[in-house]
């Protein structure tokens, strides 16, 4: 019995490969962009346009696609500017919005040894989901204030983006984790 199920997922899988050559290559699908840790697999994230990866067989791009500027979200804190690879959704566009206008500052402070807080004095659209926030997280709370994750945290909350260019322990020390209140400034630039 044992011999027959082999043989069969054997040629299953042989024919699958077989088949898969076949396919229409005029559609393409986007890597993987998935975030570590949490049940988030992050497939809400914009594909990083610095991710160094080398795609082949892109389909082509209209005039209309190629002038769409792509939109990075800057964030300063101590004179440390961290780029943000955004989530897509409302709040995220809502946000890029504001800041086409101007550049938002505020002051954060500790939360639970976690994360930096802040009133942002706008309110955004909520798209709270379960998440198994880490470091590096940049979070909407409540739809007006703004949390940089520098520990872990699960909450009903909607995910910004994410500061992936730093150890735990230099985002530790970028947004001066427990050391009080800081200014943010989050920016297009």
């Amino acid at each position: 019995m044992k011999r027959k199920l082999l043989l069969f997922f054997t040629v299953t899988a042989i024919v699958c490969c077989l088949f898969s050559g076949c396919a229409d290559k005029s559609k393409t699908s986007t890597p993987d962009t998935g975030v570590e840790g949490g049940e988030d697999n992050g497939s809400d994230f914009l594909p990083d346009a610095d991710s160094g990866r080398e795609e082949t067989n892109l389909p082509q791009i209209s005039e209309e696609e190629e002038q769409e500027e792509i939109i990075e979200i800057y964030v300063a804190v101590n004179g440390n500017k961290l780029k943000i690879r955004l989530a897509q959704n409302s709040s995220v566009d809502a946000l890029v919005e504001i800041l086409k206008e101007k550049d938002i500052t505020y002051t954060a402070h500790d939360y639970g040894n976690f994360e930096k807080v802040g009133n942002i004095g706008y309110s955004l659209p909520r798209n709270d989901t379960q998440i198994d926030a880490r470091a590096g997280d940049v979070i909407l709370y409540l739809g007006e204030n703004i949390c940089l994750y520098y520990g872990a945290n699960s909450w009903n909350f909607t995910r910004i983006g994410k500061i992936e260019e730093h150890s735990v322990s230099e985002l530790r020390e970028l947004v001066c984790a427990g050391k009080g209140d800081v200014r943010i400034t989050l920016s297009l630039k």
